[in-house]
């Protein structure tokens, strides 16, 4: 039989090879889709020189493509291996109603990432680590307005990572077996959503300037970090919007407010400012350990279950 997931569809129960198919056929697709999306950039052997470098055309292009990679990978397992039902409903893609309890639920996923932000660099000014040149608050207002009109238009792209992430992995990743369970699939999760972006860390794309064996293991503890923040996001609603929005605060405010408030003419460092870096790591640190001690991450009592196999749900 399969669990009950509250207001979403039940998953539909897999027998463990089904669901270990299907995990494979999901994390090689991804994997291959961001690499083959980058092999224009790597082959052309290009490195991002600082911080403060945008992105050209290709680079863009690159991108976009790369990151609609989950989410095809998912629909590819949910369709072919699982063959499940819709997919609308297998991977949570839709919003709680009327409209005031979906504003409720979203509203966090602003607000949180960009208070997270703030502390981040809070922690890094107070160590001397961040330029901080002071808030412009006249003209705060219209930046803010500017960075969120330009964080809406990327959402879609960040509806490519999140239905892969959040909607498909980790529910999937998760088993029948208490405290332990939760935490591997957070933790697998967490390192599989990393290493997804290991042809952008070579390339210097987060950590401009630093070695592969700096900045890998950088964006293990990143993505290990903020993954419970979106998942938290994901539980409260039983939608995967909220998590999409909140992944694309990060990815696209987050890193504006960065160089926002600091010296225009200083040296922009990820792993020493913002969510990236170790002030960041503190902050979600101290918010992720908020969250599980007040039983916020624990997937039991909320509103998804993961797909078990009918001797697993025997078992439960």
């Amino acid at each position: 039989m399969a669990l009950s997931t509250g207001s979403l569809s039940p998953l539909r129960p897999l027998t463990p090879l089904s669901r270990r198919r299907s995990l494979l056929v999901y994390l090689a697709l991804a994997n291959a889709g961001m690499w083959l999306a980058m092999s224009p950039l790597l082959a052309g052997g290009y490195q991002r020189g600082s911080a403060r470098e945008g992105a050209g055309p290709l680079e863009q292009a690159c991108i976009a493509a790369a990151m609609f990679a989950p989410a095809l990978a998912a629909m590819c397992a949910i369709r072919y291996v699982e063959r499940g039902g819709r997919l609308r409903d297998a991977l949570a893609l839709r919003l709680p109603r009327p409209w005031w309890r979906a504003l409720r639920v979203c509203l966090p996923a602003v607000a949180v990432p960009a208070g997270l932000t703030g502390a981040a660099l809070v922690i890094a000014a107070l160590a001397g680590r961040y330029p901080y040149d002071g808030m412009r608050v006249s003209g705060l207002g219209g930046w803010a307005a500017g960075a969120l009109l330009n964080m809406l238009v990327s959402v879609p792209l960040f509806f490519g990572e999140e239905l892969g992430w959040q909607g498909y992995l980790f529910p999937r990743l998760l088993r029948e077996g208490g405290r332990t369970g939760t935490v591997r699939a957070y933790l697998l999760t967490g390192a599989a959503f990393a290493l997804w972006h290991l042809p952008t860390l070579l390339m210097g794309g987060q950590y401009p300037g630093r070695p592969w064996y700096v900045s890998v293991p950088a964006m293990l503890l990143s993505c290990t970090l903020i993954l419970p923040v979106f998942t938290w996001l994901r539980l409260r609603s039983g939608s995967v919007v909220p998590a999409v929005l909140g992944h694309a605060f990060v990815s696209s405010v987050s890193v504006r407010m960065v160089k926002e408030f600091a010296d225009p003419d200083a040296t922009l460092d990820p792993l020493h400012m913002g969510l990236a870096g170790w002030p960041g790591w503190i902050a979600m640190g101290a918010f992720v350990a908020f969250l599980a001690l007040t039983g916020r991450l624990n997937p039991s009592s909320s509103r998804y279950r993961p797909a078990v196999s009918p001797g697993e749900a025997g078992r439960a």
